[in-house]
């Protein structure tokens, strides 16, 4: 009886230790969830959007990312592109004339004429704030022609067959493609100026044919805002048009009203700019910016929702730039705590180099570039990374992140050794780089401070003259 009574007991106390053990163990695991996201950041289910992004424009960093390297069809975020290619490309002041293909595009349209002349100004308004489709293709007509044969460059447009009208969109298309491959857009493809969904058959050099989508990711259209408003030479260009809430203009003997169809401009202090889009395919998109406190966001949308939930995108944007707001705050890579100290670097030995006495070793002193003009100054180089973000090598840029509150810089930096004369005062000998995660966002390149030259016949005879002739 008694055994029983202390096997019994035993039992009850292990029954105890696995009812506590239990929730130990899943208030760790949720702990460790938690901290492997983002703090406050929205989860993919709080979202209506397929594919999301929120990025830092002034680094290119996504800071929130949900399906944002899919990609998918973008509609008339499209133009976006458009209107930055025309900008970069072309006068404002310039005069097109309307071919039939251009007048022939579905709604939503300005219903522009065969033989009609317009500012290219004008229509820049129409494009990016009533969204019409056959204005993009008279503005990417007007462009591309300058590509085509002498013949068809001094045709009048009004006079240019479908096919001959297709040639000078595709230039402009082209055109469109490269920027992208600029901007490192590896994923997005256009293949009209207004966005309408599209596919192509591209043959290769081998003879054999691929089919492309007229698609992007939200990562990519997000890359591409960010150089609109900030990148590009005609940004102040391009956020003025954008962020217009109504334009009027007289042309052809009619009088024209376009008003502003981004609704996110009146919904947060320090709305820039956006464009919206729909397709059938694409669904409701979005890609618009936002800068406040010294940040400046994007939020780019696809696939947010089908009719009837028109309004999903705003939910979705505002959500995304509350969050950049309230999690990230700026982070100067050149604070105490963060920057690289020079007084780490140590001189380096150079073989076969020169010394004012013979025998010695010679060594060479190093520094960081730029250094003494300041950080504001010196800015620093974004650099191809793990990320693939924000890959645009050698511009000035912000001398610092946005980071949550959970997250560090890490500093790393690496440096020849050893080197060999000659040495020139100036020659990169190592790099210090400054890295969230395993992306690097600036580096700043280690260089000698002097030159050595090299032992030869010459330098060795004075040594020995001065040494052994001249000595008293």
């Amino acid at each position: 009886m008694r055994m029983k009574k202390i096997l019994g007991g035993f039992l009850f106390f292990c029954c105890l230790l696995w009812n506590i053990a239990l929730p130990i163990r899943a208030a760790e695991t949720e702990g460790t969830i938690w901290q492997a996201s983002s703090p406050g950041a929205p989860a993919d289910t709080d979202l209506y959007a397929s594919a999301a992004v929120l990025m830092d424009a002034d680094s290119g960093r996504v800071l929130y990312g949900k399906n944002e390297n899919t990609c998918l069809a973008m509609a008339s975020t499209t133009k976006i592109m458009t209107c930055i290619v025309i900008l970069e490309n072309t006068s404002r002041e310039d005069i097109l004339t309307v071919s039939p293909y251009a007048e022939s595009m579905p709604k939503v349209k300005l219903y522009i004429k065969k033989g009609e002349q317009y500012r290219v100004g004008d229509l820049l308004y129409s494009l990016m704030l009533e969204s019409h489709n056959d204005t993009a293709v008279a503005l990417a007509e007007h462009v591309g022609k300058k590509y085509l044969s002498p013949e068809l460059r001094s045709k009048d447009t009004a006079e240019y067959t479908v096919e001959e009208s297709k040639q000078a969109m595709a230039a402009f298309v082209k055109l469109m493609n490269r920027k992208a491959v600029e901007l490192g857009c590896e994923n997005t493809w256009f293949i009209t100026p207004n966005g309408l969904d599209a596919t192509e058959t591209i043959v290769l050099e081998d003879g054999s044919a691929i089919q492309k989508e007229h698609c992007t990711t939200a990562a990519e259209l997000a890359r591409i805002m960010a150089y609109c408003i900030g990148g590009s030479d005609c940004a102040e260009a391009f956020l003025e048009i954008t962020g217009t809430g109504n334009y009027s203009f007289h042309a052809n003997g009619r009088d024209y009203s376009c008003t502003n169809h981004n609704a996110f401009l009146s919904m947060m202090n320090g709305a820039l700019s956006g464009k919206t889009g729909f397709t059938n395919k694409a669904g409701y998109c979005y890609v618009g910016a936002l800068k406040r406190d010294g940040k400046t966001f994007v939020v780019a949308l696809l696939a947010c929702g089908w009719p009837n939930n028109k309004s999903y995108k705003w939910s979705d944007t505002r959500k995304l730039m509350q969050y950049g707001l309230e999690h990230y705050f700026y982070r100067s890579f050149s604070e105490e705590g963060v920057a690289f100290d020079e007084s780490r670097l140590k001189s380096i030995p150079v073989l076969k180099g020169r010394t004012e006495v013979l025998g010695d070793s010679a060594y060479v002193d190093i520094e960081i570039a730029g250094r003494e003009n300041g950080p504001e100054k010196n800015g620093g180089t974004r650099q191809e990374n793990a990320g693939g973000q924000a890959d645009r090598t050698g511009e000035q840029w912000k001398d610092g992140l946005l980071l949550r509150e959970d997250e560090e810089i890490r500093v790393e930096y690496s440096v020849k050794e050893l080197l060999t004369a000659p040495v020139e005062s100036g020659m990169i000998v190592g790099t210090v780089d400054y890295l969230v995660g395993d992306t690097i966002y600036k580096r700043e390149n280690i260089v000698t401070a002097d030159s050595v030259m090299p032992v030869d016949l010459k330098w060795c005879g004075r040594q020995v003259i001065q040494r052994f002739l001249l000595m008293p």
